[in-house]
């Protein structure tokens, strides 16, 4: 598993669509910016479901490495909870974190918020995706 960051609005595409061209599957956490006094999101379902989301991820590509895991912070929690959050209206996002399957073809299926710390939610997620999106 490749963890790419996307640290501003501007890059996404244009990483988005290196990563599809480069690895299969492709999975995009959406998640609350870190606090500089904790280096932890100030979102307590995104510190529990990290970790977890990264096994998952890691856990299903062992055998092959060619899955991408890109993060993506949404901002601090008024930039989040923001009418004019540019992943909120984007991407018709309702919670963090969410957890999005993206294929050529565009944003597939997703997990949100409790669903994404869920290890069975989770594992039935990820091997749902297939190496040849």
């Amino acid at each position: 598993m490749k963890a790419i960051r996307i640290n501003t609005a501007a890059t996404f595409d244009q990483t988005l669509q290196k990563t599809l061209q480069e690895h299969s599957p492709v999975f995009v956490l959406f998640f609350g910016n870190e606090l500089p006094e904790t280096s932890e999101s100030w979102c307590p379902d995104c510190v529990i479901a990290d970790p977890r989301v990264r096994k998952a991820v890691l856990d299903h590509d062992a055998s092959s490495k060619s899955s991408a895991l890109l993060e993506v912070p949404v901002g601090l929690r008024d930039a989040w909870r923001s009418d004019t959050n540019h992943y909120r209206s984007r991407f018709s996002l309702t919670a963090i974190p969410t957890l999005i399957h993206w294929t050529k073809s565009g944003p597939g299926e997703r997990l949100v918020e409790v669903d994404c710390a869920d290890s069975t939610k989770l594992q039935a997620f990820v091997e749902k995706s297939s190496p040849q999106d």
